[in-house]
């Protein structure tokens, strides 16, 4: 006989949240692991006696795990992923009736928290996957872009600093009238004076303005080029007010983007983080002396000792050689493909 499955809702329910994780599931052993009950102490100087309660700091910090184990970048679409998904409410320790924080206390939270928690917390769940034998201390090292939350089309020029103020009055209004060159204003100009000012040469701007040339001439005569009239952007002519901190970057091919330069050490025997850090796109590719020393004092805390390390080719420079023959680290370079 067929059956035919009908829905009517309940009004009433009984269900345990604990029952429906299986006990083999990812996020139920990480739970019984994963002890992030000192952060109470480590974050209680940052939140004061009186007024509504915060988001728990412990729930913080294990939603923004989530977000890097799921690879979800947004707060909106990590909350509500995290409402579908019975196993992370688990890991979370929130019921199905309970409501999730607001996405945009995700994003003051992480506002509010300087970079030495944050540290605090890498090195503590370090130390627990050291304690676990999970690390052997043969780093391999990766240089990743990563993209920046802003867009190219709020892009600001620089200018001198004796015409800084009048400048940006002119360019705001002339900009947004430009149909050839559309200008979407930021909502607010978060860099400061430092940034908004020229540093580079005449000489340099000499080259960026011939280069500018070139490109623009090369873009109008592409086939089915939509981008008349497009002008060629640079970190010495141009800044970005809603994140400062980004660089424009470009590689062959790919199109020209606001990023950060993403540097990270990874064992190579558990695929364990164990050092990793930002930098802007326009700096030097490799900044492997700062991330050397800052591996190396992590580990000695730890009481371990590094050897040896595998690197890719980004690395491979005289001055480095030189650092790490110095530092008496054996230096293996190879092309990782990712």
């Amino acid at each position: 006989m067929q059956g035919k499955k009908t829905y009517q809702e309940k009004l009433f329910n009984s269900f345990r949240l604990s029952e429906r994780v299986p006990q083999d599931n990812f996020y139920r052993l990480l739970k019984g692991v994963l002890d992030l009950n000192f952060l109470y102490v480590q974050t209680k100087s940052y939140y004061g006696d009186s007024g509504q309660k915060s988001i728990d700091p412990v729930v913080f910090f294990k939603l923004c795990l989530v977000g890097y184990l799921e690879n979800i970048i947004s707060d909106r679409k990590l909350i509500q992923h995290c409402s579908m998904r019975l196993d992370i409410l688990y890991f979370i320790d929130y019921d199905l009736d309970e409501e999730l924080p607001w996405h945009s206390t995700i994003s003051r939270t992480r506002q509010l928290f300087p970079e030495s928690v944050f540290e605090e917390v890498f090195t503590k769940v370090l130390s627990m996957c050291i304690e676990k034998g999970m690390v052997v201390v043969i780093p391999k090292l990766l240089i990743l872009p990563q993209k920046a939350n802003a867009s190219m089309d709020t892009l600001e020029l620089k200018v001198p600093e004796e015409d800084l103020q009048a400048h940006l009055r002119k360019v705001r209004v002339f900009s947004s009238m430009d149909k050839e060159t559309p200008h979407r204003k930021s909502k607010g100009d978060k860099s400061d004076r430092g940034q908004r000012i020229v540093t580079a040469s005449k000489k340099e701007l000499g080259a960026i303005q011939s280069r500018n040339k070139k490109w623009s001439t090369d873009q109008d005569q592409r086939p089915g080029s939509g981008n008349k009239g497009s002008k060629y952007t640079s970190n010495k002519t141009h800044y970005s007010p809603t994140d400062p901190d980004a660089r424009i970057s470009v590689k062959p091919g790919k199109a020209r983007k606001l990023n950060y330069l993403s540097q990270l050490s990874v064992d190579t025997a558990s695929h364990v983080i164990t050092d990793i850090r930002a930098y802007h796109a326009d700096g030097r590719q490799s900044q492997l002396p700062d991330i050397v020393e800052r591996l190396h004092k992590r580990l000695w805390q730890q009481g371990l000792f590094w050897e040896n390390c595998v690197a890719d080719t980004g690395y491979s420079s005289g001055e480095n050689y030189a650092y790490l023959e110095q530092k008496d680290l054996k230096f293996y370079s190879s092309t990782w493909y990712l």
